[in-house]
């Protein structure tokens, strides 16, 4: 039976308990730890983003973690060639690669591939991000229908950076975001996946992301949110969509007391969560499922299913 090129997949909400199951995976495993969050990729995102400590990542190796600038854009495209390198590099080190996050798109695009939509020019980029931020969401929302009717039908006007993306491809290739997401995705990695998901019940969930938020205060986020906030970036940058974000520059402006922007900050935390919740269970249904926030407790039986998945190729 084939049981090359494993790779374990991670997947859960926010404050789920997937660092410390990759932490724990990892050394048992003999693993490396590869991110598939959007925003622990900007090095400016420490804390807000709770990415594993510089304890953690000494322990084990830890790939993709604060490798670009908050300036500098990451994309599911880019993401997916980063970590297939990665995955590439812990196999030839002998080593398990293990990706976590909860980014469904980093995740849909590894484990299924992603549609074949052609490299957009940077002009073309740099142009709908200018008309963006001249006109406004709702604004700009009506000037993609003329060239993408169904992308602005299904984007939210607080989207940029979907909206921004879809008005991109249509202007450069003259076929809408749709018509290229319907053509078959190629798989750009070679592997065997095994998924764990983490699905906590929302009650346990939303503790869990309030205690997370204290601590994120205890350790000084606001310190690095006023850090970013001083680089003058343009506001339709990924890293500047990070939760808390918004609601925390609200109060260094001295708009709010800050009891309201961590109350305003947990509230949209949560309802993500909620989405990341919704999203797997539809998306990433994995056959090793916790319907519980991580802990040592489930170890032996999340252990055993890699361990069968690594003998025997199965799940």
């Amino acid at each position: 039976m084939d049981t090359g090129n494993p790779v374990l997949v991670i997947a859960g909400p926010t404050a789920s308990g997937k660092s410390a199951l990759a932490m724990d995976a990892a050394r048992e495993f003999d693993g490396t730890v590869i991110n598939a969050d959007s925003m622990q990729v900007y090095r400016e995102l420490s804390i807000l983003t709770a990415r594993p400590s510089a304890v953690d990542e000494a322990r084990v190796p830890h790939r993709l973690f604060g490798v670009l600038g908050a300036a500098d854009p990451c994309s599911a495209g880019r993401w997916l060639r980063m970590a297939s390198a990665e995955i590439d590099g812990a196999r030839s080190a002998g080593r398990l690669p293990i990706v976590v996050g909860g980014s469904g798109l980093y995740l849909k695009a590894l484990t299924d591939g992603l549609a074949p939509v052609p490299e957009i020019p940077k002009r073309v980029k740099d142009e709908a991000l200018s008309l963006h931020s001249r006109l406004g969401g709702a604004a700009f929302r009506d000037k993609l229908a003329e060239l993408d009717g169904e992308a602005a039908a299904r984007l939210p006007a607080e989207d940029t950076q979907r909206l921004i993306r879809a008005y991109s491809v249509a202007r450069a290739t003259g076929r809408p975001l749709s018509e290229w997401q319907g053509e078959a995705a190629a798989p750009s990695v070679d592997a065997r996946f095994a998924t764990i998901v983490l699905a906590p019940p929302r009650d346990a969930l939303r503790d869990a992301i309030e205690a997370r938020i204290h601590s994120m205060i205890e350790g000084g986020v606001l310190d690095e949110v006023a850090s970013l906030l001083k680089q003058g970036l343009d506001p339709g940058l990924p890293a500047m969509k990070a939760l808390g974000v918004a609601d925390l520059g609200r109060h260094l402006e001295g708009e709010i007391g800050l009891d309201e922007a961590v109350e305003a900050w947990t509230r949209a935390t949560q309802r993500f969560a909620k989405r990341q919740l919704t999203w797997l269970r539809n998306q990433m249904t994995g056959p090793c499922e916790v319907f519980a926030q991580y802990s040592e407790s489930h170890r032996a039986e999340i252990f055993s299913f890699i361990r069968q998945f690594l003998l025997t190729g199965q799940t």
